[in-house]
């Protein structure tokens, strides 16, 4: 087995994101609980069904980075409420998939939400299981800011990994970042129908350690880490790819790597219908042979 990190394995809490659709359709009484906690002054993180949701609140309103599901809108904006009355200015989406940006098509109603372009045109694809998305109407290539209130929130693209169109939210006077799905569960799940690669992926997070200078770090899922937590977490990755190509070289078949992956990551390659099986195996098996 490959050796892990404990901080990661701590800090990241399993979630699968292959049930997120069907906890999409519950009900709202069935839905599970949002939380918020703290991680710097004036940011905090509202955890819970769906992908992390950053939220900064400035005297003139408050920005978040993503959304969670449709149905979370009004338990987002009841956790919002337990920490300022200031209303909701902006929303960054880190990407296209519905656990993160499924709340655009309520939040467009009352702030701007902003994207990569990539991710817009994954949205207004409708390339994320059959949800009807919501795209974002602000759009960047490169790098983007929004000032609000006397603080800085930026955006910035530095390449493929999850999707095509994953941005990294950094609050520089916090020295905290967001990393969206590029950093969620035990390890990442790679969208190749929508750009995602394991190549890519690993040239991407080293631009973003290279060019960022942050402390904490808001992953996608599961518990804030920091600059450590990601480079381990990067550094499983580089693994997982190296074990993925040896067993390619030797001839293994799709089934016999799956079983392979399935000892150190048994919530993603554990079950065959996981989305890691359904996108992340084939995908990998193509880019790497």
């Amino acid at each position: 087995m490959r050796p892990t990190s404990l901080l990661v394995a701590a800090a990241l809490v399993v979630c699968s994101f292959a049930a997120s659709p069907t906890l999409a359709q519950q009900p709202k009484k069935a839905r599970p609980p949002l939380g918020i906690e703290k991680v710097a002054d004036d940011l905090f993180v509202i955890i819970g069904n769906g992908g992390n949701v950053a939220v900064l609140v400035t005297d003139e309103g408050v920005v978040l980075v993503d959304d969670k599901f449709e149905p979370d809108y009004d338990a987002i904006i009841a956790q919002v409420k337990t920490v300022t009355n200031q209303p909701v200015k902006y929303v960054f989406n880190t990407h296209h998939h519905g656990d993160h940006s499924g709340g655009n098509s309520r939040f467009i109603e009352i702030a701007e939400i902003i994207s990569h372009k990539n991710a817009r045109k994954n949205a207004a694809n409708a390339k994320q299981g059959g949800q009807t998305l919501k795209p974002a109407r602000i759009v960047f290539t490169e790098e983007t800011s929004v000032f609000l209130g006397g603080k800085e929130v930026r955006a910035r693209y530095f390449g493929r990994g999850h999707t095509d169109g994953d941005i990294i939210i950094y609050f520089p006077a916090l020295r905290v970042i967001h990393t969206g799905d590029l950093m969620a569960n035990q390890t990442p799940l790679f969208d190749y129908a929508s750009g995602g690669s394991i190549v890519e992926w690993i040239k991407t997070i080293d631009a973003a350690m290279g060019a960022l200078e942050f402390d904490k770090v808001i992953p996608g899922h599961g518990t804030v880490t920091d600059r450590a937590g990601l480079k381990a977490y990067r550094d499983n990755v580089v693994t997982l790819r190296t074990e993925v190509a040896g067993l390619l070289r030797q001839g293994k078949s799709q089934d016999e790597i799956r079983a392979a992956l399935a000892i150190t990551y048994p919530s993603q390659y554990g079950n065959p219908g996981s989305l890691n099986n359904q996108w992340s195996l084939p995908g990998m098996m193509r880019e790497l042979k």
